[in-house]
């Protein structure tokens, strides 16, 4: 009996050998998963970069009405931007702007990508910034006046910095779920790192090794980010002490 489990285990382990060598020692296949990689996390860093900026700007626009109610057209227009993008998926976005808007000038996938998914992150960051200023006391506005700053000086060096030490463990989750959310770049025929598992079970056939690697790289880099968010929290808390 041992020996024909020693044996079955034996043959398990040597199909799956020869699957994992198939998938990706062949034709040096793995390189698909590792240039997707690549491609995922330009996107993934273009796009962070493009949703604070627009964030924080559509924030303070917001946050600006709802303290002085001046900037209203700007506020009806962030608004519908908000509307917009919190409204409708991600992906119906991200082909809009490349079939729709884009593709006719020949722009680049990726820069298309980054341009979609920025747009698409900068509403959620605007509410998170927004709830942050929101949040800070109104008796530091007073404050930042009484040492003679105008408005544009006391949000830039009185409130900014505490709403951002407050919003900021939601901002690295929301950039978390940015990099996930980049899965859906292969909607526009970019390789990024779903695709290239997907490229790889065509050539093989073999649905399971592409695939779970896939889902094992994406939740490698969850996890640190994860880990590394649950410290920036832990060190943040210290420093309130």
């Amino acid at each position: 009996m041992n020996l024909l489990l020693d044996a079955e285990n034996a043959g398990f382990f040597e199909k799956l050998r020869d699957r994992f060598v198939n998938c990706f020692i062949e034709d040096d296949r793995w390189k698909y998963l590792a240039n997707g990689l690549a491609v995922t996390m330009k996107i993934t860093l273009g796009a962070v970069v493009i949703g604070v900026i627009l964030g924080f700007l559509v924030a303070a626009i917001r946050a600006t009405h709802d303290k002085t109610g001046k900037l209203r057209i700007l506020n009806f227009l962030a608004n519908i931007y908000l509307t917009v993008i919190r409204g409708t998926p991600v992906v119906v976005q991200l082909l809009i702007v490349y079939f729709v808007i884009l593709a006719p000038l020949g722009v680049d996938e990726i820069l298309v990508a980054i341009l979609a998914f920025g747009i698409n992150s900068g509403a959620y960051v605007a509410e998170i910034v927004r709830a942050g200023i929101m949040s800070v006391d109104n008796g530091q506005f007073e404050a930042g006046r009484s040492l003679g700053f105008n408005y544009v000086q006391t949000m830039w060096y009185v409130i900014l910095p505490q709403a951002f030490k407050n919003i900021l463990p939601a901002l690295c989750n929301e950039f978390i779920v940015l990099l996930k959310e980049t899965s859906v770049s292969g909607y526009i025929a970019l390789q990024d790192l779903t695709k290239g598992g997907y490229i790889i079970v065509g050539r093989t056939f073999d649905a399971f090794m592409p695939l779970i690697s896939v889902a094992i790289i994406y939740l490698v880099i969850v996890v640190i980010l994860t880990k590394l968010v649950a410290l920036l929290e832990r060190r943040l808390r210290n420093s309130e002490h």
